[in-house]
């Protein structure tokens, strides 16, 4: 008579144990096809990076190649000129890259915390500057930078003293560093909007006990606001990265000499052929795809560094709020 009142007594427990493991296995059906979406182009891509040309134009071969071809990426690093490009990539856009992320807090903070006029105006001029597509004034910020002038003084000096005062930004880091430096910069607007989310989730406590203790703005900022604010510089500073590392339109316009590894990559078979390495298309495939990922790769491992972090601050920053 005791096991029965003992099976009523254990199947709450038993059910609860179902209904988890019934969770679990639609978790997992559920997500292993969508990391095999997302692992797709990655796993593709390093199996034909380590094909021969036999495993490539063989239709059996799929996955594991029968051997192992290393000069794809011998002769993908000779096409990037992998070396010294990733140098000046590093230089030009990583560089520029940081000093939106700190430019694009300082002009957030004035927008969430601070009253002044026209400041709906310049909102508005924001969310402009995020809607709007870089190609429909790309024409104009080409011209502005061939032509460099700070509010038409040079050009008036050269109606004076009859000589050219304006000069050329192309070519130069200066033609990212400078919109970086204004909060202009690659999605300088997104930036903004993201860093205006998270100060306003701060408590405004924090900053009337600095002014009590006798700290103007620029110092709470300093010291109260920016330690506060670690995972929005966080996640902000990844996005930052990743576009300017991924950026091809404006620096195929305003850099025509210095390449980045985004330009490098995307005219890799004419410089195969002009080193004399396009050989095949077969072959070409694979260093093509050893060339995606030698590109790929150092954002690979920041990403792996920092993924932990960035996922919790994505979270805490409440990009989808």
């Amino acid at each position: 008579m005791r096991v029965p009142g003992l099976a009523r007594k254990m199947w709450p427990y038993k059910r609860h144990k179902l209904a988890n493991l019934a969770v679990v296995i639609f978790r997992w059906m559920v997500f292993l096809p969508v990391a095999y979406i997302i692992l797709y182009p990655l796993l593709d891509m390093l199996s034909t990076s380590l094909k021969t040309t036999a495993d490539v134009i063989d239709p059996a071969v799929v996955w594991v190649p029968n051997g192992i071809r290393l000069d794809n990426f011998k002769d993908a690093m000779a096409g990037l000129d992998y070396w010294g490009t990733l140098a000046s990539t590093l230089l030009i856009y990583i560089v520029s890259a940081m000093v939106e992320v700190f430019t694009c807090a300082v002009t957030a903070y004035g927008f969430a915390r601070f009253k002044f006029r026209f400041k709906k105006i310049f909102l508005g001029l924001l969310m402009l500057n995020i809607i709007i597509p870089k190609e429909t004034i790309i024409v104009s910020s080409y011209m502005q930078l061939k032509y460099f002038d700070v509010l038409g003084v040079l050009r008036l000096l050269e109606k004076l003293f009859s000589g050219n005062l304006r000069f050329s930004l192309l070519n130069t880091p200066w033609a990212f560093w400078l919109p970086s430096l204004f909060s202009v910069g690659i999605k300088a607007g997104l930036f903004i909007f993201i860093y205006m989310q998270f100060f306003k989730g701060l408590p405004r406590e924090l900053e009337e006990a600095a002014y009590i203790d006798g700290a103007g703005p620029v110092r709470t900022y300093l010291r109260i606001i920016m330690p506060s604010s670690g995972v929005a510089f966080l996640t902000v500073s990844i996005f930052s990265v990743i576009w300017h590392w991924n950026e091809f339109y404006l620096s195929s316009v305003y850099m025509s000499s210095q390449q980045p590894l985004a330009v490098k990559l995307a005219n890799l078979e004419s410089n195969l052929s002009v080193l004399g390495l396009n050989h095949a298309t077969s072959v070409i495939n694979g260093t093509v795809m050893a060339a995606c990922l030698l590109f790929i790769l150092p954002m690979l491992i920041m990403f792996m560094v920092l993924q932990k972090n960035f996922v919790r601050s994505v979270d805490r920053v409440g990009i989808v709020g």
